[in-house]
């Protein structure tokens, strides 16, 4: 295997996808945010002074995956076709559980943005309470899924066999 961002000469450079096949490309990325017990009471409750902290989020982590080739110099501007951010409540953790899925119809895969869109919406999650509790910790980001493309299906925590 070798690093695709580099030329022959190890200079960094934009990957050429022209001759790539256009597919269907899903890559699913997960994070948490964790926190005390009475922080996330307000986040359930709705009472956070800033508002509406997950509906905040989710427009935010979705703007990320939009916004990707602008933060990640040698990504691709994708079309993308999907991108939904979704929260869990664990009240065992105690915090929030963040899914970003992002899909398009192209040459390269959405991974980037994905793991953009869960990132910057957990960003945004500490943004929205950090007057209440700076020790939050943001944690687990990462490729949870991703199918589509040559190097077909990758599913966190599954040994591949080819």
């Amino acid at each position: 295997m070798t690093l695709t961002h580099f030329d022959a000469d190890g200079q960094a450079h934009m990957v050429d996808v022209t001759a790539k096949v256009e597919t269907t490309r899903l890559a699913v990325a997960e994070a948490q945010v964790l926190m005390a017990p009475e922080t996330l009471a307000l986040v359930v409750a709705g009472s956070a002074s800033k508002g509406d902290v997950l509906g905040v989020a989710r427009i935010a982590g979705i703007m990320a995956a939009k916004r990707t080739a602008d933060l990640i110099p040698l990504c691709h501007p994708l079309a993308l076709t999907r991108a939904t951010v979704d929260f869990e409540i664990d009240h065992h953790l105690p915090g929030v559980h963040v899914r970003a899925a992002v899909q398009t119809n192209g040459p390269t895969g959405v991974e980037m943005e994905a793991l953009a869109a869960a990132s910057v919406a957990c960003l945004t999650i500490y943004d929205m309470l950090k007057a209440i509790e700076k020790g939050m910790v943001v944690t687990g980001l990462r490729l949870a899924l991703k199918d589509g493309g040559k190097s077909g299906r990758y599913v966190a925590g599954e040994r591949r066999t080819s």
